[in-house]
């Protein structure tokens, strides 16, 4: 259930450059992550971290400076890596995490994900 503030950040991107991924009107998350970045994004504005158009503009920049090297029909296209790239930006600007504290758990979240996908628990 969106409440106001996440209701305003999603209603903000509708039809726009920046616009999640939609399916029959839900967002659409094809993989774990994509949620919990896009959760911890709107959460950190939401607190106060940052402002929303802060991040609005981080994603439309990252999206841009993918566009800029590629065809728009590139299959390799990923609008969460854009996100995600958005975020650690933003994240690292506003002195939220670190860049150690950021490499570390990325680090931890891939091996969890790798365990988590071989099924080896």
């Amino acid at each position: 259930m969106q409440v106001k503030f996440e209701q305003f950040a999603t209603v903000s991107m509708v039809g726009e450059q920046d616009a999640p991924p939609r399916d029959n009107g839900e967002l659409l998350f094809e993989r774990p992550w994509e949620g919990r970045a896009f959760g911890m994004a709107i959460a950190l504005s939401k607190k106060g971290h940052y402002e929303w158009e802060d991040f609005r503009q981080g994603l439309i920049a990252s999206i841009a400076e993918w566009e800029a090297t590629h065809c728009k029909d590139d299959p390799d296209w990923d609008y969460y890596q854009r996100w995600l790239l958005a975020l650690e930006r933003l994240t690292l600007d506003s002195n939220i995490i670190s860049l150690e504290e950021l490499e570390q758990r990325t680090i931890e979240l891939i091996a969890e994900e790798n365990v988590a996908s071989s099924g080896s628990i």
